[in-house]
């Protein structure tokens, strides 16, 4: 369906919340809490979803609990990046995930199908929530959260599980009740849970299509029968859950990509990556050239030097950002030559890496549980903003990290 937020409506109030700077953490941690945390993740899943009346158990969670008006993801919208700052509050510019694709002069090349990379520590700086917990003594068990298959300073979840797609929905349902009916003494304080289907059926059919929806509704049942699992086991009430997602989807008409190498003689700058953040190195020099080609507004996108992109997107200090970054338009996507060969654009597919405040981009947020008011409905977030609250419900003490600690506690009850 077609979108309808007016987009300069809130944009004052959108650019004071993507203006979050790096702070320490100002609330201490409360003593840890015997009510353990969930934190579930359905990628993909664009704010405006809730209103297609395909989500009846999201939407009773909502009424029942708290929801932000939609979550803003940080720059660039993409998955491992956003995963990643969800559990650390720390920025892709920080903890070093800063591309689902990514190159390292010391550890080579990372993308998300090289099993190895994504299970090397190394790679992932910051310190996640399961890492805190574990180092305090509180177990955690991860089902397929990007990080928690890499051991980080030594330290993995007491049960993590490998990405398996083929996991069935209720498979997973299924452990995590298991997980969170067990005793005091084994019981996770915190659990993840993750679903991808609604994300890989936006990129192939568009995300206004009736196999996104249908995947939106599997995912939402799959919420229900969580729901019903604990409610049966006599935990529902016990259980703060947190519901979010990585990024919202635009929808990509067949016609609206640009071929990579038509941006830039690949004689002069190797391309990092591709998509909609698009990252380029200049070859040994040619870097005058390739800034000539490259740098400033394009038809259908703009490119920078690293050091000078827009402020807002806190992006461009680590090391493995490349040299030279360019933002394309909201539906058009940047495509290696052999990719358009090799599969060829004829039908709308989704796409996300937009500018984190276009309004295609916005994604959810849902909390409820024993520590959350009831019926309360937010202004926008930041996602760094989530990582404090999480903290704070598994009582530990936050590490220094890009959120405010103060915009979630109008969520809690009171102590």
């Amino acid at each position: 369906m077609p979108l309808s937020f007016a987009r300069g409506a809130c944009s004052a109030l959108l650019l004071s919340l993507a203006a979050c700077t790096t702070r320490p953490a100002s609330i201490q941690a409360p003593a840890p809490s015997p009510h353990p945390v969930l934190l579930i993740s359905i990628d993909g899943l664009r704010a405006d979803y809730l209103e297609l009346g395909l989500t009846p158990v999201l939407s009773r969670m909502a009424r029942e609990g708290v929801r932000a008006q939609w979550l803003i993801p940080s720059y660039p919208s993409l998955t491992f990046p956003n995963h990643y700052t969800l559990v650390t509050g720390l920025r892709p510019d920080r903890h070093g995930i800063v591309h689902n694709t990514m190159r390292d002069e010391a550890l080579g090349g990372f993308k998300l199908s090289d099993r190895d990379a994504v299970g090397n520590g190394a790679w992932w700086g910051g310190e996640p929530l399961w890492v805190t917990a574990e180092k305090v003594g509180l177990p955690t068990a991860t089902l397929s959260w990007p990080g928690s298959e890499a051991p980080i300073g030594g330290v993995q979840p007491t049960r993590w599980q490998p990405f398996d797609g083929d996991l069935p929905y209720n498979a997973r349902v299924d452990q995590v009740v298991g997980w969170m009916a067990e005793a005091e003494g084994t019981r996770p304080r915190l659990a993840t849970l993750y679903f991808e289907d609604l994300d890989e059926e936006s990129h192939s059919f568009g995300p206004d299509s009736q196999q996104a929806r249908h995947a939106l509704a599997e995912a939402d049942a799959a919420i229900g029968r969580l729901l019903q699992g604990l409610e049966a086991r006599g935990v529902l009430d016990e259980v703060n859950i947190v519901l979010v997602s990585d990024h919202g989807m635009a929808p990509v008409p067949p016609d609206q990509y640009v071929a990579v190498e038509d941006m830039v003689d690949p004689a002069d700058a190797q391309n990092i990556t591709a998509g909609q953040s698009v990252g380029f190195a200049p070859l040994a020099g040619r870097t005058q050239a390739a800034e000539a080609q490259l740098l400033g507004r394009h038809d259908h996108y703009e490119c920078w030097r690293k050091s000078e992109l827009p402020a807002r997107w806190h992006y461009g200090k680590h090391p493995r950002v490349p040299p030279i970054v360019c933002q394309m338009d909201v539906g058009w996507d940047a495509l290696r030559q052999a990719t358009l060969d090799k599969y060829p654009r004829t039908t709308t597919r989704g796409s996300h890496g937009f500018d984190p405040l276009s309004e295609e981009m916005r994604t959810i947020f849902i909390a409820r549980g024993p520590a959350f008011r009831s019926g309360l409905v937010l202004p926008p977030l930041d996602n760094v903003d989530v990582y404090p609250l999480l903290a704070r419900l598994l009582g530990v003490t936050p590490l220094d990290n890009d959120g405010n600690p103060q915009t979630l506690l109008p969520a809690l009850k009171a102590p």
